[in-house]
């Protein structure tokens, strides 16, 4: 782990352009009792102060389906995916008036973001996203992002807020992610059940020795849990951003986070900023189908990073066509990279153990010598 006395991982904070602050259902509905207004008014004048500090400030909010339940007097979130995108529809309104309205006395407008993963996926659109929130952030606006739960199904759902808070910081390259919970940050131990858990002030990232120390899961209202908020602080890694994991209702947490004070858990990037290109292929959460590595083409791939050869596959899963990304395991099924196939599954079928010259004799044809380029691969 990194050591909580190294106060220059801090300072990094008081000194970031943009930040992407994602706030979880629990804090923003005060546990299912409706809107918690008294709490968001606080949150957004703290970043109404960043963002006149000139800290840009790009919002991942929850809570949509939270307050719709509340609205509609369900006491359990619904199983029935027509009951949750109505809740989501009726929600989505009220959650996004209160902080259109709070933001205005400071003299702020809002723009209101629904995604779907489906929209990061494809590159237009994920590229189109971008040059949106940027053109908002330029002009002052603070975008709120959610996920467009009203139409989004089990395939194209990100799975939780925090993982779309990585995403987003992804996509805008943020400096930070800040995740806001109704915890203090990340424990070595669940604090709920261990009266002696201790709060892990800093750590990379990278670090595995997290993934024993979180676990369990979600409130009846959220998705996530502090699993999904590790996830989430090694997605954002990926585009060097730091995260931060902490109590929401610290009093003026945002600011004193700003300030470099040391609060809740602070996640580490060990590695520079990937290119956007590799941030994009990164982030892609469903995959079209999976190529079986042998052991050689493993060890290229990761040691010296080249593309993937028809030769160096053993087998082919799924019905993917060319262009779509897909999984790349090892022998024992564990994920080394993903790609874009050059190959639709079924003529990578009838080529892969050949060496690629042999293309043209198998199928008539050849649109490249690689089945992954390794401008369209990357390590994961």
């Amino acid at each position: 782990m990194a050591s909580s006395s190294d106060s220059s991982s801090r300072a990094r904070l008081t000194e970031s352009r943009r930040w992407v602050v994602k706030i979880g259902s629990a804090l923003l509905t005060n546990d299912g009792r409706g809107l918690d207004v008294d709490s968001i008014s606080s949150w957004v004048d703290q970043m109404a102060a960043l963002q006149k500090q000139g800290l840009e400030v790009v919002l991942v909010s929850s809570g949509s389906v939270a307050e719709g339940m509340s609205r509609l007097g369900m006491t359990e979130r619904p199983q029935h995916v027509h009951l949750l995108q109505a809740a989501a529809a009726v929600g989505q309104t009220g959650l996004v008036q209160a902080y259109e309205t709070f933001f205005h006395k400071h003299g702020l407008h809002t723009a209101q973001i629904l995604l779907t993963h489906d929209d990061l996926s494809d590159r237009k659109r994920y590229l189109n996203a971008r040059s949106t929130i940027r053109t908002l952030l330029q002009m002052g606006v603070v975008p709120i992002i959610n996920e467009n739960d009203t139409v989004v199904t089990d395939e194209i759902r990100f799975g939780d807020n925090d993982t779309l808070g990585a995403l987003v910081a992804n996509l805008m390259e943020a400096d930070a992610l800040i995740i806001l919970t109704d915890q203090m940050g990340m424990f070595n131990k669940d604090p709920r059940h261990h009266a002696d858990a201790e709060l892990v002030r800093e750590a990379y990232a990278s670090d595995p020795s997290l993934d024993a120390m979180v676990g369990g899961s979600a409130g009846s209202l959220g998705r996530g849990g502090m699993l999904t908020k590790l996830r989430a602080g090694r997605l954002a890694a990926r585009s060097g951003a730091s995260t931060v994991i902490v109590g929401g209702r610290i009093p003026d947490v945002l600011l004193r986070l700003r300030q470099g004070e040391e609060l809740g858990t602070l996640l580490l990037s060990e590695q520079g900023r990937w290119a956007a290109r590799k941030q994009w292929l990164a982030g892609h959460l469903k995959t079209k189908g999976t190529l079986v590595l042998d052991a050689g083409a493993v060890q290229v791939l990761l040691q010296k990073g080249t593309s993937l050869l028809p030769v160096g596959v053993k087998s082919v899963s799924g019905n993917f066509r060319r262009g779509e990304i897909v999984t790349c395991v090892d022998e024992s099924g564990r994920e080394v990279a993903r790609g874009l196939v050059n190959y639709d599954a079924a003529d990578a079928r009838q080529i892969i153990g050949k060496c690629s010259d042999s293309i043209v004799k198998v199928l008539g044809y050849s649109h490249e010598p690689e089945l992954v380029h390794r401008d369209n691969l990357v390590l994961v």
